[in-house]
Order: structure tokens, then C-alpha cells, then sequence
């Protein structure tokens, strides 16, 4: 059973009253679990006398798995429908950085980027060379939508509503939070995730996977690897109620706390 690491307090973190917030963790191409992380999210809300719902996806989006396409469209669609927060991770950023610059190739190439060069339809060569990164570039550009770019182009570094800050992979202790880097906010994970500070609000993040989604005082982790587990996770929070959705194939599995805790 999932439990806090925390102790308790008399103010947790809690979002304005009237409000309910769903955090969806790292996605990678796997539309199969978005769309059933959806459906559920529908049926929860009709169950919801929240006035105000928002939908907080904690980026990396694409790479890894299989159907990074799908997955953008179906995010794009979603925001003709509900309130929605779309933040970048760093894969995004790899992706883009691809966009505007062949000789990453390599890199992103080891973080996932086959996958997504070949869900858009591309076939690059199981050993890529130098070269290929500027044919692929120019492949890659001709074939992504305009809503693609436009897409990846409006993500959002973090999220602040009510106690909570949302951004991808976490933030650097010391530093306010308005003065983190994108870098940090899309990269790190020392000395953010071994850290006890309290960082001002309580941070919601992804890109560190985990076997579990990862509650403690100071942070939640909801990144399970979906790619590579089958496991998609979401966090609903309304006032200080926390709830903790698994997606998986085969159903989901709810946990709900009934109020959360802050150190101080």
C-alpha cells in the first residue's frame, strides 16, 4: 500500500477550493495507456463536484515507446476539451534540439529518439551515421504537422496552482523557485532527489521512474516507466485530498490519501 513519508502537520499542501487537478506522468509514446488514462479521468470528474478541473501533463511525451504521433495528436485534442497544462521534458527539449541541430543525433538517439523518428513514419538505419542525422532532419521536419511544431513549441518549463509546483523532473535545493533553470527543471535528479528541504511548495514530477509513485514530504515522483512497466500514473488533488491512479492494460488501481503533509 502506498503510504506518505512524512509526518504529520497542521497545513498540508492543498490546491483553492472549487479546483481539481489530474497530473499525468511521463507518457513516452505509449497513447494506448493515454487514452484509457482519459477515459478514466472522464468517469472520475462526472463523480466530481469540482467547478474547476485542470489537466497537468509533466512532459516527456515522446521517445521509447511506440506511438509518439498519437500521443501529441490526442494531447493537442485534449485541450479543446478540458483546462490542460502541457510542461516540456527533456525530451522534448532532445527533440527539438534534433529540429534545430542534425549532430545531436547521437545522443537523443540513446535516450529513444528511433522511436520516434520511426513512428512518424521515417526509417533510420540501425547504425546511424554522422551524416544521416541531416536526411533525418530534413525527413523528420517534411513529415510533423504544423499542430506538431506549434505543440512542441508552447511547453512550459513548471505549474504553480495553490501549494503545488509541477514541472518535469525536479528542482535545485537552495534556489527559489522562480529562479530555477530550465536545465534543472527538465534535467536534474542530484541532489533534488535525496534532498529533505521543504522547496517552498510542494513539487509534482516525473523523470526519474519508479517502481511505485513516490510520495514524500517534499515531492511526488509519478514517472512509473510507462514504456518499459505498462504503468502510467495519475495524481488527482482537490483541496488536500490526494489520489493515486495506476493505468494499466489489464485496469486501474486507486489509491486515495485521504490529506497529505508537508515537512517542516
Amino acid at each position: 500500500m502506498l503510504k506518505w513519508r512524512a509526518k504529520e502537520v497542521d497545513k498540508p499542501a492543498r490546491v483553492p477550493v472549487g479546483t481539481r487537478i489530474y497530473a499525468i506522468g511521463d507518457i513516452h509514446g505509449c497513447a494506448d495507456l493515454l487514452d484509457r488514462a482519459f477515459r478514466f479521468i472522464d468517469g472520475d470528474i462526472a463523480r466530481s463536484g469540482a467547478q474547476r478541473i485542470i489537466h497537468v501533463f509533466l512532459g516527456d511525451y515522446v521517445d521509447r515507446g511506440p506511438d509518439t504521433t498519437r500521443t501529441i495528436d490526442m494531447l493537442i485534442d485534449s485541450a479543446n476539451s478540458h483546462e490542460a497544462v502541457f510542461l516540456r521534458g527533456n525530451h522534448e527539449a532532445l527533440m527539438q534540439d534534433f529540429l534545430r541541430e542534425p549532430s545531436v543525433l547521437s545522443n537523443w538517439w540513446s535516450l529513444g529518439g528511433a522511436a520516434t523518428l520511426m513512428s512518424f513514419g521515417l526509417a533510420p538505419s540501425p547504425k546511424h551515421s554522422p551524416n544521416e542525422g541531416f536526411s533525418l532532419r530534413d525527413q523528420l521536419k517534411s513529415v510533423m504537422q504544423g499542430s506538431h511544431h506549434r505543440f512542441l513549441g508552447s511547453l512550459r518549463s513548471a505549474y504553480t496552482c495553490g501549494d503545488f509546483f509541477f514541472t518535469h523532473a525536479g528542482v535545485r535545493p537552495g534556489i527559489a523557485l522562480d529562479l530555477q533553470s530550465d536545465a534543472d527543471l527538465m534535467w536534474i535528479r542530484e541532489p533534488f532527489l535525496s534532498s529533505h528541504q521543504y522547496f517552498g511548495k510542494m513539487v509534482v514530477h516525473g523523470h526519474t521512474p519508479v517502481h511505485e509513485p513516490d510520495i514524500r514530504s517534499n515531492r511526488i515522483n509519478i514517472d512509473t516507466g510507462a514504456y518499459a512497466t505498462g504503468c502510467l500514473s495519475v495524481l488527482s488533488i482537490e483541496d488536500d485530498r490526494l489520489g493515486i491512479h495506476l493505468i494499466r492494460r489489464s485496469g486501474v488501481d486507486d489509491f486515495n490519501l485521504r490529506r497529505n503533509e508537508k515537512q517542516q
